[in-house]
């Protein structure tokens, strides 16, 4: 008769088996009485589930009413998400996959998602759950999906980017642009008031004042940022001091994304092309005035 070996669980793995942390999503599509009590009695069956186990411990419920057209407008999901991610939820009950995501993509992707926390999802109609192999390869056919058109999507618009600026044509940023505001044809029109905020700023620089001595004589005159506030920043002077928009010029490209899925921007340090489009709109500071401050800035355009 051969040996026999039974494992005897430590006293904090018998602990932590008896507090997984179990929540249960809950939803209906629209907002009838009978769906209205279909809501109620999915929560009162979850939660009678989860308190009947005794290695459970309650993480709540989460119930909503929505329509489940768009991820983003489900509050409750959004909810439950974020309390994965901070550790609160060890494995979701629910009643379908139906419940989860507004097409089949979109559920295996919130289940991706779930599965990178170490969440578990269960599927109480189809009885299957995030640890069944069919559904982990489900999973991940669909994530790598996703990839490849979110790759496709994100290199179309950058070649539609390129070409349009290629062109010269380029949309601007005009809010809280200090000296500008847009125009009835989309271009950035001077404001008058605020320009001569930037022109005094060019002016003082090129007196040898730094950005700490700009500052300083801007908040002593009571002179206020664009967004209004007493208190300038050393910062932003100096991107003032730096940006040839203030002559009437663009450089496209400064900056770009470098990951489709993370959508980080990094600067641009000639890995891409970059485009200088001069006239593009009504200057403030004289192109000379900007040339001599950069100079002295150390820079070059």
């Amino acid at each position: 008769m051969g040996k026999s070996v039974t494992v005897i669980p430590s006293i904090a793995e018998q602990e932590m088996a008896q507090y997984l942390k179990v929540a249960a999503y809950c939803r209906v599509s629209t907002d009838y009485e009978e769906q209205t009590s279909s809501l109620k009695a999915q929560v009162a069956h979850f939660t009678g589930i989860i308190n009947g186990n005794p290695n459970w411990q309650f993480a709540g419920v989460y119930a909503e009413r929505e329509s489940g057209t768009q991820v983003e407008n489900r509050n409750e999901l959004n909810r439950m998400l974020a309390d994965c991610e901070a550790g609160s939820i060890d494995l979701i009950l629910t009643k379908s996959m139906s419940r989860f995501g507004r097409n089949t993509l979109d559920t295996f992707l919130l289940l991706d998602r779930l599965l990178k926390l170490d969440v578990e999802v269960r599927f109480e109609l189809e009885g299957i759950c995030t640890k069944d192999k069919r559904v982990l390869e489900a999973i991940a056919g669909a994530a790598a999906f996703a990839q490849d058109e979110s790759r496709a999507k994100s290199e179309n618009i950058k070649w539609g980017i390129r070409r349009s600026v290629e062109r010269g044509h380029i949309a601007l940023n005009h809010s809280q642009f200090l000296g500008y505001t847009k125009g009835k044809d989309g271009q950035l029109v001077i404001v008058e008031d605020e320009a001569k905020i930037v022109r005094l700023i060019f002016d003082l620089y090129l007196q040898g004042h730094g950005c700490r001595r700009i500052k300083k004589h801007l908040e002593r005159n009571g002179i206020k940022t664009v967004t209004g506030k007493a208190q300038w920043s050393t910062s932003t002077i100096d991107r003032i001091l730096s940006n040839e928009k203030y002559m009437g010029s663009v450089i496209t490209q400064k900056t770009y994304v470098k990951d489709y899925l993370s959508h980080k921007q990094v600067r641009n340090q000639g890995e891409l092309t970059q485009y200088l489009i001069e006239n593009n709109h009504e200057s403030i500071i004289d192109p000379e005035m900007f040339e001599r401050v950069q100079e002295r800035k150390g820079l070059s355009l």
